[in-house]
């Protein structure tokens, strides 16, 4: 069985504290790095890297870019959003409430 290795670190006034050595290295933290704590129901912490944000989608990238671009260079070509439109919009949509979070079924995928 391996050795359990306990290192400590004092709070500040501030309620900040420095990561010792021995826990950066082990969990591989380097500086502007996350760090994930997480809580058990016994009052136990565990304090991990935390994982890093999903990659941007290159797809919708390159088309963000391309209406950056297009807006950049021909501005006269923008229009105000008409009311009646985003009248039409709500008479279409109505009350539909909508979850961005949630994932999607197996058939919307």
């Amino acid at each position: 069985m391996a050795a359990t290795l306990e290192v400590e670190s004092t709070l500040t006034d501030r309620y900040q504290t420095t990561v010792p050595e021995t826990v950066r290295r082990a969990l591989g933290l380097s500086k502007r790095d996350k760090i994930q704590y997480t809580i058990r129901p016994g009052g136990e912490v565990v304090l991990t890297r935390a994982k890093p944000p999903e990659q941007a989608d290159p797809v919708l990238g390159a088309f963000l870019g391309f209406l950056a671009h297009d807006i950049a260079t021909h501005p006269h070509r923008l229009q105000a959003v008409d009311a009646s439109f985003i009248q039409r919009l709500k008479l279409l949509t109505g009350d539909t409430e909508v979850d961005l979070d949630a994932p999607l079924s197996a058939e919307d995928e």
